[in-house]
């Protein structure tokens, strides 16, 4: 499966959002215009779908409450949120995930979350759930509506293949401070920011963890000058640790531990781990930052490699937030594949390159994506930010 399109209402930035997803997308914007916001519309579906810490009100809370939640737009301070998906299949079908919910405000502070709608149509067109807090049951007893069916196996069985695609999501942003805190290593749970990439590379099989080991040390030696390979090891405390050997004037060459590793090597070894581990969408926030330009600019032909790999679940679909002029000037990115958000007085707009009429003409003409997009998300006064007084 992957996701063909997201429908948002009231979410964060985005009063209304609705958009086609290619296969590969990548999402650009100006600073605060909502393009981490669209990826965690994402992982808000896969926090509720969770087989571990999961379900509706856990999810929530994560984001601080619905009124964090609620775009700042929203006709009013108890508006309903509503998240929609479609799935496309292999054969082209399409499923539909909708979810509504609400939640009043008293004295400024949120009253628990309730669900106001959850449907579910199948790829024929059935619609296997349709709740309502306008039905009966789910009135008469409102604890009803404090769950999704996603997080109850006793309500998801017919469509349990989306319960499952949402919790093959995976999201990545790498902060190599994060990386380098041994503490990290001891926490339990999944940490988006990287703090448990050297646990999930110490927990897979031997076989897995030398065969991507391996792939791993192929790619740092082309963006890592001297590195000659990498390994795990495992300190006396349990703690797993990565260590590269450099070439060095020395014949045994010299090593280092990840927490002398520069920030670009921690970002490029969890952006290569994840499209070796991953199974479902991959969603990455901005993988261009510390990485040199020169391998910025290969970041989009490895994207549709590891789409295209041998693997018997190559990831489907990535979805990608950049402000990287390096990334867009690839020209196997089409216009399709990048979503332009613009900010206005009533929330953020979401365009299809193809839709933008100037855009589109632009490109045919043989202007690059990135000479054509990229001046569209400048802030209008940036060249004012160099003229500050500091006196």
């Amino acid at each position: 499966m992957r996701i063909s399109r997201l429908i948002l209402t009231n979410w964060k930035n985005f009063l209304s959002f609705d958009c086609m997803l290619a296969d590969r997308v990548f999402v650009i914007g100006p600073n605060a215009s909502g393009k981490s916001n669209i990826l965690d519309a994402i992982r808000f579906l896969r926090d509720i779908a969770a087989s571990e810490g999961g379900g509706l009100q856990s999810a929530i809370s994560k984001r601080g409450g619905l009124k964090l939640l609620r775009c700042l737009g929203a006709k009013g301070v108890n508006s309903d949120i509503a998240v929609a998906v479609e799935l496309g299949d292999a054969e082209g079908r399409k499923w539909t995930y909708i979810l509504e919910i609400g939640g009043k405000q008293h004295g400024g502070k949120d009253i628990r979350a309730y669900i106001r709608k959850e449907s579910v149509i199948d790829a024929n067109g059935n619609t296997l759930l349709n709740r309502s807090n306008k039905d009966k049951n789910e009135r008469d007893d409102p604890e009803l509506l404090t769950e999704t069916a996603l997080e109850q196996t006793s309500k998801n069985r017919d469509f349990r293949a989306i319960v499952n695609f949402f919790r093959s999501i995976e999201y990545l942003h790498v902060v190599p401070q994060i990386i380098r805190d041994p503490a990290r290593a001891l926490d339990d749970g999944e940490d988006p920011f990287g703090g448990d990439l050297l646990a999930k590379i110490n927990a897979a099989t031997d076989k897995s963890r030398n065969a991507r080991l391996k792939k791993m040390t192929e790619a740092l030696r082309i963006a890592v000058p001297n590195l000659d390979s990498l390994e795990l090891e495992v300190d006396a405390r349990g703690i797993p640790h990565l260590r590269a050997k450099y070439r060095h004037w020395r014949p045994q060459g010299a090593w280092q531990r990840e927490e002398q590793f520069s920030d670009g090597t921690l970002r490029l070894l969890g952006l290569v781990w994840m499209l070796l581990d991953a199974k479902g969408p991959v969603l990455l926030e901005e993988p261009e930052l510390s990485l040199n330009n020169a391998v910025v600019a290969q970041l989009p032909r490895l994207f549709r490699r590891a789409m295209r790999g041998t693997r018997r679940q190559a990831i489907r679909q990535m979805i990608v937030t950049t402000h990287s002029a390096d990334l867009l000037a690839d020209q196997t990115i089409g216009l399709d594949e990048v979503i332009l958000l613009k900010p206005g007085e009533h929330g953020t707009e979401g365009l299809i390159g193809t839709t933008i009429p100037e855009i589109a003409a632009m490109v045919e003409g043989g202007v690059g994506l990135h000479e054509a997009l990229l001046p569209q998300v400048n802030p209008q006064n940036v060249d004012d930010l160099g003229k500050l007084s500091f006196g």
